[in-house]
Parts: C-alpha cells; structure tokens; sequence
C-alpha cells in the first residue's frame, strides 16, 4: 500500500473514531428509547385525531409529526407499514416515514452538537427545514397516485376497504386500534396487548432492537470517517471537497452507503471538517430519507419502481436544493 496516499496510525485513528462514537452513542440511545415507547404507545388512532381532515393540510401537518413522535429511520417504515394497514391514509404514513427522522428534536439537539463551531445553528435549521419539505413535496405527490401501483400486493390486500376514503379510514384505524391487533379479531387478547407491564416490556424489546441494529452502521461509519480523517492523505481529498459539486454528490453518495442513523449521522458529517457546508448539509438531508438499508426496507411495503423513482428523484432534488447553496454562499 503506498504510504504517499495512505498512512494509518492506530493513536491516530483511535481518537478519532472513539470522539465520534463517545459523542453520538448517548443519542443514539435516547433515539432508541423515544421509538420504543412510540412502537408500543402510540397508536394510529392518536395520529388520525391529530390530523385535519383536508387531505392537504393533514399532509402538511403529517411532515411535523416528528417533533411529537420522533423516529428513526429504521424504525419508521415498520410502522408506517403498521399504520397504513390500519387505515392511515398512505400520503400522510409516506411524509412522516420521510419527514420524521429529520424533523425531530433529537436530530436537531444532536446535530446542534456536532456542529459546534460550524455554524450549528444555520445547519440544525437548514436540515429540518429541508427535511420538512422534501417529506411533504413527496406526500403531496403520492396523493395522486392510485394505491395498487403503489403498494406492494401484500399490504395492498391487508387495507380495510382498500381505503375508499380518508374518513372511513380513520373510523377503521379507530375500531382497528382499540381491538388491539392489525386485523381487529384479537379481542381474546385485547387484557395482556393494552396491559401497561406488556407494552413497557414491548417498548424496551423495540429499543434494544433498534439499538442493536442501528449502533453497527454507526461504528463502521465512525469508522470509515477516522479512517479517511487521519490515515488518507488530505491533499488527494481537498481538489474534490474544494469543489462543491462533486463535493456534494460524493457526501450524498457516502450517506447511501454508511447508512447512519438521523440522531447520529451529524458527528460523521461534522468530521468531514475539509468537506464545504452544503456538502454536509446534502448528507445530513439525503441519508436520512433514503440509504441502502432502506431501499429494502421500502421495498417490504412499495412496489420496486416507486422505490427507484423514490431514490433518483430525492437523490436529484436535494443535489439541486444543495448546489443552489453553494453557489449563494460562495
């Protein structure tokens, strides 16, 4: 290996990489926590009664639902797909799968955080402002779109009515949740589901399940960014971080892959410290809505060709969106 370009140093490269886990694992476990008690409190029932019934406005508000019940990525195309089953119109369940990893006050304390020093402020709003608009420009979206070239045949066949309307949905998500089982023929079981012991027990299983799950991606993505900070020779990566274009699709490139959790990927971005802003703000914003974890897990409840359209046209908005700002704060 030719050290002109590449030189590890174990001193080096464990600072580096236990900064960025010491600084983003407390997150993490908070984040971990909130959509445990999420996926064994909140039911569809309480998301429906806070939405509008203009299907508009229940879409718009559905991108700020993640200020109340903030979620990690992981976890929220499970639910999603829970809700959709019963009866949440699906443009609301697609902008607060894509609007709350982003626009959540976990992801903003963190991303406040890491960004000390790199006008934290300026990044925290931009990133939730952008968050919240790309989730409801994909929701106002979805609206149109007719639910069996949407959804996958086994969601499709499991919707009530196949969700004639918006108000008869919310009925059904109703009735559904208070039987205590997706389907609402679990009336047998209706004392041990709704027992406080049983839905604490619940949320601490999701927990330590999305814990487990999402602390692997973060430690190969601190990683990978210790390794690129200390070991991978600088003057080879200033041309392309110099450079805001490519700068900026190499950053969205690099979010795909790592696939980081929303309340922790700041740390990993905030070390890029040679990458410019709009770079980072474009990992910040894109890595939460779409990753190579999620191109599967979408794919459990959408049809393969919304998922490619899903991912090239979020892929090009937020290259534009970010390019744009580069250019005005140049």
């Amino acid at each position: 290996m030719n050290a002109s370009w590449f030189s590890f140093h174990l001193s080096d490269f464990a600072f580096s990489f236990l900064s960025i886990l010491f600084e983003g694992i407390p997150f993490l476990f908070l984040g971990s926590l909130i959509s445990g008690a999420i996926d064994a409190f909140v039911s569809p029932a309480t998301l429906t009664k806070l939405l509008p019934k203009n299907p508009n406005a229940a879409i718009a508000l559905s991108g700020l639902l993640g200020a109340i019940f903030p979620m990690c990525e992981c976890g929220s195309v499970v639910i999603i797909r829970r809700f959709i089953r019963k009866g949440l119109p699906i443009s609301c369940a697609v902008t607060y799968m894509l609007g709350a990893p982003i626009v959540s006050p976990i992801v903003a304390l963190s991303t406040l955080a890491a960004f000390r020093g790199q006008s934290p402020i300026v990044m925290t709003s931009l990133r939730l402002i952008f968050g919240y608009f790309i989730s409801i420009l994909v929701g106002f979206a979805v609206q149109h779109l007719p639910h069996a070239k949407l959804l996958q045949r086994g969601v499709l066949e499991s919707l009530p009515q196949r969700q004639s309307g918006a108000r008869t949905a919310f009925r059904i998500a109703a009735a559904s949740a208070a039987s205590g089982d997706e389907s609402g023929n679990a009336a047998l079981d209706f004392d041990f589901e709704s027992g406080v012991r049983a839905k604490i027990f619940r949320a601490i299983q999701a927990a330590a399940s999305d814990f487990l799950d999402v602390a692997f991606f973060f430690v190969v993505g601190a990683a990978i960014a210790a390794t690129l900070n200390t070991a991978v020779n600088q003057q080879l990566i200033l041309p392309l971080a110099t450079n805001p274009t490519p700068a900026i699709l190499a950053m969205m490139v690099l979010a795909f892959f790592l696939a980081l959790c929303s309340s922790t990927d700041a740390f990993i971005a905030a070390s890029f410290v040679t990458f410019p802003f709009a770079a980072k703000l474009a990992f910040l914003v894109f890595g939460p809505v779409f990753d190579i974890k999620l191109f599967f897990l979408y794919g459990a409840v959408f049809r393969r060709w919304f998922v490619i359209c899903l991912l090239f046209g979020l892929f090009v908005l937020i290259a534009v969106i970010c390019s744009r700002i580069a250019v005005l704060s140049l």
